[in-house]
C-alpha cells in the first residue's frame, strides 16, 4: 500500500473548453485555478467551495499526439481520469509492480512533473493517473471565463465509480492507493452497496457495486454493460431549492437528499447529482 498519497482531482474530455463553462463556472461556480496547453491537449483546472479540483481537456495539437482526439471520436466527451499525487513516483511504481499492476506512459524527464498511467483495464475502467510535482501551477484565465457567483458556489465532494467486483476496486482504490474507508452503505431497494475512500483532502471516491437483487441491481449492470467499471456520476452539494428525483439511483446515498439529476446527455457526457448539503467529509 502506499502512504501520503492525495486525490487531487478528477478529469472530463470536452471539445473545446468554453463548453464547459457554463454548467461548472456559471450554475455550480467553480472558479478558475489554471490552465494552459500541452502537446496534444489542454487542460484548465477549477476550485469548487471546498477546495476540490475539477479538470477540464480539450484537444491541442492533437496531429501531435492524438491521445484525446481519439478518445473524444470513440467515446464522445465524458469523465477521463483520476489524478493521484504521491511524493516519490519511482517507489509507486514499484510498489504498483509488486501488486500486479503494470503502469503505462512512465515519464519521469521533469522534475518538476512526473508522472504514469494504470489503464483502465487494469484500474477497474477508469484511467489512474499518478504524478509526482514539485510545486503547484498557476495562470490568469483566459478572454471570456465567466465570473462564478460565490452566494451559491457548489462542494465537489465525491466521484461515484460503479465497479462490477467491488473487491476488485477495493484492491486498486485501498490496497494500492491508500485509501481510508469512510463509510458502507447498502440500499436493498435500490439494488446496490457501497464504499467510500477518502484521501484526507476534499475530495473522495465512493465505490458502488450491485446488490443482491432487485429492479436497481439489474439497471446497474446493465449500464456497466460488460465493464469492469465506469464512472458513474459526479456528487456536488449546493444551496438552494433540490427536487428529490431517480428513488434508488446508485450511490446516492439517504443524507444528499433533495437532490437533482443532470444526466448525461445534458452535461457533455458527465451525470451530476447536485444535493443541497453535502454528505460527511472525507476528513
Amino acid at each position: 500500500m502506499l502512504s501520503d498519497v492525495a486525490l487531487d482531482h478528477v478529469a472530463v474530455a470536452v471539445e473545446s473548453w468554453s463548453d464547459a463553462w457554463p454548467r461548472y463556472v456559471g450554475q455550480l461556480g467553480g472558479e478558475w485555478g489554471s490552465g494552459g496547453q500541452n502537446v496534444g491537449f489542454a487542460p484548465f483546472q477549477l476550485r469548487f467551495a471546498n477546495e476540490a479540483r475539477l479538470e477540464v481537456l480539450q484537444p491541442w495539437q492533437a496531429e501531435a499526439n492524438p491521445f484525446l482526439r481519439r478518445f473524444l471520436d470513440q467515446n464522445g466527451p465524458g469523465p477521463h481520469h483520476l489524478t493521484f499525487k504521491v511524493p516519490d513516483l519511482e517507489a509507486a511504481l514499484k510498489a504498483a509492480t509488486d501488486a500486479g499492476f503494470t503502469p503505462v506512459s512512465v515519464d519521469l524527464s521533469d522534475p518538476g512533473w512526473k508522472e504514469a498511467f494504470l489503464h483502465p483495464r487494469q484500474a477497474v475502467g477508469v484511467v489512474v493517473q499518478l504524478a509526482q510535482a514539485a510545486g503547484s501551477w498557476q495562470s490568469p484565465p483566459p478572454e471570456g471565463f465567466p465570473a462564478a457567483r460565490p452566494q451559491d458556489r457548489a462542494t465537489l465532494d465525491h466521484v461515484v465509480h460503479a465497479v462490477a467486483d467491488l473487491d476488485e476496486g477495493l484492491r486498486l482504490f485501498a490496497g494500492l492507493l491508500g485509501g481510508r474507508e469512510l463509510r458502507r452503505d447498502d440500499s436493498p431497494e435500490g439494488g446496490w452497496r457501497s464504499v467510500t475512500l477518502g484521501w484526507g483532502g476534499p475530495l473522495a471516491v465512493r465505490l458502488v457495486a450491485a446488490g443482491s437483487g432487485g429492479k436497481g441491481n439489474e439497471a446497474l449492470a446493465a449500464w456497466l454493460g460488460g465493464r469492469r467499471g465506469r464512472v458513474h456520476h459526479l456528487a456536488f452539494a449546493q444551496p438552494g431549492r433540490r427536487e428529490p428525483s431517480r428513488p434508488g439511483l446508485a450511490g446516492v446515498t439517504p443524507d444528499q437528499e433533495p437532490f437533482d439529476v443532470i444526466d448525461p446527455e445534458d452535461n457533455l457526457g458527465v451525470r451530476l447529482v447536485v444535493s443541497r448539503t453535502p454528505p460527511p467529509g472525507p476528513g
